[in-house]
């Protein structure tokens, strides 16, 4: 039956349990809105940082029209003047790399760069793109490239194409700028850890990427044709915060890109951490102020219920103490002591009344005398003195004399092994005066055991059982062998013949079998006596064999006079 719980646990339990749901609603909506709040300053963050980088973009194509107005105007002038004036240019800007002049054909026609001519052969002209030099009517940009009009230099350069006015042999001039200041710029700027930003044009072409090595390689990709769909703006897909924003007066755009789990789930993860901590402690101190108040309201039925714990385990020695408390449970208390006097008292009756019933029970088996076993003594003592064998009818009137007074044992349950042995000798003399010495027996016993106590009548049966189903059914004359030694805190009998054996059926059903007019006392009940007095590890065991033999093995423990076992 499963114990059921206590009051003071039910109260402990139901102030925790509420707590701890209280708690975890809080707990959860206070993360909601963090996660919430967070997420938001992350959109902010990242919609500061690409309008910084827009507007230093916007800067940084400005500057770029202002030095082509100036260049521009400086083509007007004559040859001298011109390249004075552009060499003075140069030196003021030492970011613009070159500046080149094509005909309407889109020929090369002049460059100016400081401490640098172009190449005579110009394989491939990455700055000036003919075909939309002509479809563009105003100025262009290009997207950063390498220069390749230099023999052994090659900077990373943009390049700003517009178109001349007519009259003069130049159709064109393009300026090429060196990137590498902007570049600089977006590779520092960091939205968390691992977010960045880079540029792209109307058509959706990345004008730069910090990663761009990756994306070249095709380790790594950017949705540029989805990014080129998306407004300016803010977009937030649970993962990654993607903000578009477009620099003025151009066509290029700037998309910073930043991760959720670095700028909101690290921010969560402490927090929750937090929260763990203080929904603890918060927890901590209910169980203890409800275990507290539980202590207090619930320590005499605690008392009581220990009592009777107590009285359970050891219900003669219990002695109650009765508890305090409110009216009910002393009640209870009282009730209980009354109840514990009565179960004793009876405890007592039902003890001496199971004592008395095993001292019946073992007299019972005891009395139980094989009538047969005496009409064939008797008929056998009467044969012997019609036949004159008057000295043989004289040892087996003794035999049977000490059969029966050593059976008697002045109502004795337990006698010394010595006097057993010599019960069986006794009874082992009448069956081979019966039996016409058609068996041999010996004993083999151990000095050292004569002085224990051992259950009267307990060789006898096995000795009959022997007889009677091993060497009755011999042809040839048999031989049974009596052992008695010490094996530690116990003593072991066996009883050995050479007869024909048994079945392990017929084993078990000797073992079941109560007694009858040919067993008399019966093994089965010499195993139950042995059971009742000494415990259950004790009693008997056969190994039989057919054909071969059978041995029967009784252990019973060590018992002395003073051991304090009842002997009568």
């Amino acid at each position: 039956m499963s114990r059921r719980p206590r009051i003071t646990t039910i109260l402990v339990t139901m102030v925790v349990g509420m707590v701890a749901v209280i708690l975890v609603c809080c707990i959860g909506l206070f993360l909601d809105r963090y996660r919430r709040a967070i997420v938001q300053n992350a959109r902010t963050s990242s919609a500061q940082a690409v309008t910084q980088v827009s507007n230093t973009v916007a800067s940084y194509l400005e500057d770029m029209d202002q030095a082509m107005d100036s260049v521009t105007q400086t083509l007007g002038q004559s040859a001298a003047r011109r390249d004075s004036m552009l060499e003075a240019f140069l030196n003021f800007r030492p970011d613009v790399v070159a500046v080149t002049s094509y005909d309407g054909a889109g020929n090369l026609l002049d460059c100016w760069a400081q401490g640098r001519d172009p190449k005579e052969k110009i394989a491939v002209n990455l700055s000036f793109d003919y075909d939309q030099a002509r479809r563009t009517a105003d100025s262009f940009m290009t997207a950063p490239h390498v220069e390749t009009i230099f023999d052994r230099y090659y900077p990373w350069v943009v390049t700003m194409t517009a178109r001349l006015d007519e009259g003069g042999e130049a159709a064109w001039v393009s300026l090429d700028l060196s990137f590498s200041s902007l570049s600089s710029y977006i590779n520092n700027v960091g939205i968390g850890t691992r977010g960045y930003c880079f540029l792209l044009d109307a058509g959706g072409n990345i004008i730069y990427h910090p990663q761009q090595q990756l994306i070249y390689s095709g380790l790594k990709s950017e949705d540029t044709a989805a990014l080129a769909a998306l407004e300016d703006g803010v977009y937030d897909n649970g993962t990654v915060i993607t903000c578009v924003n477009s620099v003025e007066d151009s066509g290029w755009r700037v998309v910073g890109v930043s991760y959720v789990d670095e700028l909101v789930d690290r921010n969560m993860a402490e927090m929750m951490q937090l929260s763990a901590l203080l929904g603890a402690l918060v927890l901590g101190g209910a169980v203890l102020t409800s275990w507290l108040l539980s202590r207090l309201l619930g320590r005499p039925l605690r008392g009581l219920a220990a009592a009777m714990e107590s009285f359970e385990k050891d219900a003669d020695h219990f002695t109650y103490h009765p508890v305090g408390g409110t009216r009910e449970v002393q009640e209870l208390s009282a009730s209980f002591s009354h109840m514990v006097g009565r179960i004793q008292q009876l405890m007592v009756t039902v003890r001496q009344e199971e004592v008395n019933l095993r001292k019946t029970e073992l007299k019972a088996l005891q009395a139980q005398i094989n009538p047969h076993f005496l009409y064939n003594t008797l008929d056998s003592i009467a044969w012997m003195c019609e036949q004159g064998q008057n000295a043989d009818a004289v040892r087996m009137v003794h035999a049977l004399a000490r059969l029966f007074r050593i059976s008697i044992s002045k109502g004795h349950e337990l006698i010394p092994i010595a006097r057993e042995i010599e019960h069986a000798e006794s009874y082992l003399q009448i069956q081979k005066y019966r039996y016409k010495n058609r068996f041999t027996y010996h004993f083999e016993v151990d000095p050292g055991c004569l002085d224990y106590l051992c259950n009267k009548i307990t060789l006898q049966p096995i000795i009959e059982n022997a007889i009677n189903h091993g060497l009755d059914l011999m042809v040839e004359e048999g031989h049974i062998t009596v052992q008695v030694c010490p094996d530690g805190q116990d003593i072991l009998f066996r009883v050995r013949d050479d007869g024909v054996g048994m079945t392990p059926e017929q084993v078990a059903a000797i073992l079941n079998k109560g007694p009858s007019d040919r067993t008399g006392i019966g093994i089965k009940n010499v195993n139950d006596r042995l059971k009742i007095y000494f415990g259950k590890q004790y009693g008997l065991r056969i190994d039989s064999v057919p054909d071969e033999g059978t041995c029967v093995e009784i252990r019973m423990p060590k018992v002395r006079q003073e051991d304090g076992y009842e002997t009568k």
